[in-house]
């Protein structure tokens, strides 16, 4: 089993510091440079990797610590947090990363996590003459546990799942070998919403792993065998569900606001572009997102500007952009945005989560105004409302929890142009949708519930077949 490292620091890890550090091995052990340098890997003589240390990242959001790694790990002010990955197969690795990243909060001052993990050994890898050989299409760089065919597993011991660089790597470099990874934890791991939304739209399956039940599916609850070189749910008596998935009694009454947002920017030099996610986050929290970035944690503040020169930069290359964004500590909300530039302009789709406890209540009586301010201001082409009881830290656990329920859904002035105002205004009967805007061109934003009411996905349903009858253009949640 892997084992994750991470070191928390108040100055960042120089060359001096994170050479003490890679020492951790003693002189037999090499180092290699992986990611374009962004990677430093401890290798034995014989080739076998050991231990990899990410680049050091730069926490400037407060919370994001506290929100990955649990609430005994606090970090007052901005942190330098640096991953170091223990391999599998080698028993000495896991000593190894606790040396690498006790040695630099040792210097550097600090925690790591987990506590316990941290010490400043030597630690001694012995040589072996089996040489692992990297099969072909797959970067030595995702470091993973087993490898076949059709899958690549990874084992992840960590309390929260987040969509890390190192996560989102081997994403990347398993796609690319054309195999579905399979990423395995304990029954008490949960997932961000960032990693969520990201195996839900690849080739991807979370496994758990119950001491009891055996293996199932964290998202469905399938029960799973590992046959022919990957999971896949088990054949024997039909589709079976793993008790450790079903429902349990809860009432803690927690809830999440979930928002679809979809916008269609004509493409020009002066288009900027994270305002509908800002408007969204002002309208519904009071205030706009504590900090954004391409992989969790996220560790740069917010800024419009730097998220549009990214999505220019890759946009150059052909490349679509993905980020996540946070909010306050005192406010769960998070969101994804992928941007790409499509035939019909620039593209963004925005999801978009709040939590609530049990004494709040969801601001869904503020959803009409903020369909109209997308609308009239940030090119909203649709968006759809949904609230679920679900926890209010906006994290994934490994059993049953309830579908959301639509609220709403609002089409967009363009969006209502195309379809036709008459085609769209009847698309719901006995529910006559409210005008945004300008009289002549106008949005339409539809109420289908409160989110208890189950009836709003046959609304919603209804909605879609009345608007592909019309013109082939369906809407439905991210």
């Amino acid at each position: 089993m892997t084992q994750d490292v991470i070191a928390l620091t108040p100055r960042m890890p120089d060359t001096k510091s994170l050479l003490a550090a890679l020492h951790a091995g003693g002189p037999d052990l090499r180092v290699n440079r992986a990611g374009g340098g962004a990677v430093a890997q401890l290798c034995t003589d014989d080739g076998r990797l050991v231990v990899s240390v990410e680049a050091p990242r730069y926490l400037q959001v407060p919370g994001e610590t506290t929100r990955l790694l649990g609430p005994g790990v606090r970090a007052d002010g901005p942190v330098w947090w640096t991953e170091v990955r223990a391999t599998t197969g080698i028993a000495e690795a896991v000593r190894l990363a606790g040396s690498v990243a006790g040695r630099l909060t040792a210097l550097l001052g600090g925690t790591t996590w987990p506590p316990e993990a941290a010490h400043t050994d030597v630690v001694t890898v012995p040589t072996t003459d089996n040489v692992p050989v990297s099969p072909v299409g797959v970067d030595v760089l995702t470091d993973l546990d087993v490898l076949t065919e059709t899958a690549a597993v990874v084992i992840h011991d960590r309390p929260v799942v987040a969509a890390t660089t190192w996560l989102t790597e081997v994403l990347r470099t398993t796609g690319q070998s054309r195999r579905e990874l399979c990423l395995i934890t304990s029954p008490r791991t949960r997932l961000t919403l960032p990693t969520r939304t990201v195996l839900e739209r690849i080739p991807a399956r979370w496994v758990v792993r119950h001491p009891e039940n055996g293996y199932y599916d964290g998202l469905s609850g399938a029960v799973l065998r590992w046959q022919k070189g990957r999971f896949t749910p088990a054949a024997d008596n039909g589709l079976r569900i793993a008790d450790a998935y079903r429902p349990t009694l809860d009432t803690r009454g927690e809830r999440q606001l979930l928002l679809s947002i979809r916008t269609i920017h004509p493409a020009h030099e002066h288009l900027q572009l994270g305002g509908a996610m800002e408007d969204a986050w002002r309208t519904l929290t009071g205030a706009p997102p504590s900090g954004w970035s391409t992989a969790e944690p996220v560790n740069v503040p917010w800024s419009q500007r730097q998220l549009t020169d990214l999505a220019r930069s890759r946009a150059r290359r052909s490349q679509p952009t993905w980020a996540v964004a946070v909010g306050t500590c005192d406010r769960p909300a998070i969101a994804t945005v992928h941007i790409a530039h499509t035939p019909k302009g620039v593209e963004e789709h925005i999801t978009l989560a709040l939590g609530y406890g049990a004494d709040e209540t969801a601001p869904i009586n503020l959803l009409p105004e903020l369909a109209e301010s997308l609308a009239g201001r940030h090119n909203l082409a649709t968006m759809i409302s949904e609230l679920r009881a679900a926890r209010a830290d906006l994290t994934t656990p490994a059993h049953y929890e309830p579908p959301p329920i639509p609220v709403s859904l609002t089409l967009g002035p363009d969006t209502v142009a195309e379809l036709g105002i008459s085609q769209a205004r009847n698309a719901l009967p006995n529910n006559t949708p409210t005008r945004l805007g300008p009289t002549t061109r106008p949005a339409l934003h539809y109420p289908l519930g409160d989110g208890t009411d189950p009836a709003a996905w046959q609304r919603l349903h209804h909605i879609n077949e009345h608007l592909e009858r019309g013109s082939g253009e369906t809407v439905r949640p991210s």
